[in-house]
């Protein structure tokens, strides 16, 4: 009696469960039948990789899908386009400036002087003179008198003496008898004056 009376608490217990069970079922019936998707919904594997959506894998042996190569991109690149009203400049190259031919030097003969005149108006006067001493070249230009050679003859010395720059005199000299070659600068050209001294 006492094992009889035991398990009638068990019993009562499953027959419990198994009602909240099959109640439970029978009230989620209706929501499982609404989340379960149509038949006709159902894409296969075959349809997702003929619509791209799955990329196909590679069969065993076929060389791998080429990747982009460093540093490329596979965006599209843009153009860009002029503004409108956007004129370009231009460069206008300067003419090369012309060069002036120098001037010319012009050479004529005055009181026994070579002068010769640059471009730039400036005048060069050179002169030989000859003695029984010996033989001179003198140059001169505004406010200057140079020796450009001195040669005495036999027997004879030569000697300058220049007090100034625009003032020289030659001397070629023997014993008691000289030659002097005197020639200073006067305004605006030279003056030359020769004479003898002594026996």
């Amino acid at each position: 009696m006492r094992s009889h009376r035991s398990l009638v608490p068990v019993l009562g217990w499953c027959a419990a469960t198994a009602t909240s069970v099959a109640l439970a079922s029978v009230a989620m019936l209706p929501v499982l039948r609404a989340a379960t998707s149509d038949e006709s919904a159902v894409v296969s594997v075959d349809q997702l990789r003929d619509s791209g959506a799955i990329a196909p894998s590679p069969l065993p042996g076929s060389p791998p899908a080429a990747s982009p190569e460093p540093g490329t991109s596979t965006t599209p690149s843009r153009t860009r386009t002029a503004k409108p009203g956007a004129t370009p400049t231009r460069t206008s190259a300067t003419p090369s400036a012309r060069t002036t031919p120098p001037a010319q030097t012009t050479t004529t003969t005055e009181d026994g002087w070579t002068v010769t005149t640059d471009g730039a108006g400036d005048r060069t006067f050179v002169r030989s003179f000859r003695v029984d001493g010996g033989q001179a070249v003198i140059r001169v230009t505004e406010g200057e008198v140079r020796v450009v050679t001195a040669t005495p003859s036999d027997g004879y010395s030569v000697a300058t003496v220049q007090n100034s720059p625009d003032n020289l005199a030659v001397y070629f000299n023997e014993v008691n008898h000289s030659f002097v070659i005197h020639v200073v600068w006067n305004v605006d050209r030279p003056f030359a004056e020769v004479t003898e001294i002594g026996q």
